[in-house]
């Protein structure tokens, strides 16, 4: 009876340790940043779908209504978007190297990702890593926005984009299984 329940154990834990190591080959990680919290619910629920963690990019200064409005010339992210060479600060530290997949997600601005996003991406290490990037928009799509910042991710291999606006984590999780 006592090797009966010795072999029970032993073969539960190399259940569990293969168990582990298959997880451990591929890890996804959902960074964010989202300003109003659109974009935070879909990357939220693209994360509980996939089983991965879920990471905000938080920016030093919060974003406020007068900071958001498009219709202003002088407003923050008004002046973000014209200026290419503007990177925000991050307030929190953000490392990817435990993944092996990174879904970036963020709300379209004047048709492109806003510059913290390109502050987060220009900070990482992307070599051998797998980057698919997710938009939420009022109006004007993904655009060349993922393509954009694939390019200021070295070593990533950059494996699409989509619009996600509206959508579930179940429609993320089987448009990013499709890519992977």
């Amino acid at each position: 009876m006592k090797k009966f329940f010795l072999a029970l154990l032993l073969g539960g834990l190399i259940m569990a340790g293969t168990t582990g190591a298959v997880s451990a080959q591929s890890k996804t990680a959902v960074v964010y940043f989202s300003a109003t919290g659109t974009t935070a619910r879909m990357a939220k629920g693209a994360a509980q779908s996939l089983g991965a963690d879920a990471i905000e990019i938080v920016p030093v200064h919060k974003y406020t209504d007068a900071d958001l409005n498009w219709h202003d010339k002088k407003s923050l992210s008004t002046i973000e978007c014209n200026d290419p060479k503007s990177r925000p600060a991050i307030a929190n530290s953000i490392d990817i190297s435990p993944y092996d997949t990174v879904i970036v997600c963020y709300p379209i601005w004047w048709a492109y990702a806003p510059k913290i996003v390109y502050t987060f991406v220009e900070s990482q290490n992307w070599s051998g890593k797998k980057l698919i990037t997710l938009c939420t928009s009022g109006g004007s799509g993904l655009g060349r926005s993922g393509s954009d910042l694939a390019k200021y991710a070295k070593g990533a291999a950059f494996k699409g984009g989509k619009d996600f606006t509206g959508k579930s984590g179940a429609d993320v999780k089987k448009y990013v299984e499709g890519l992977k």
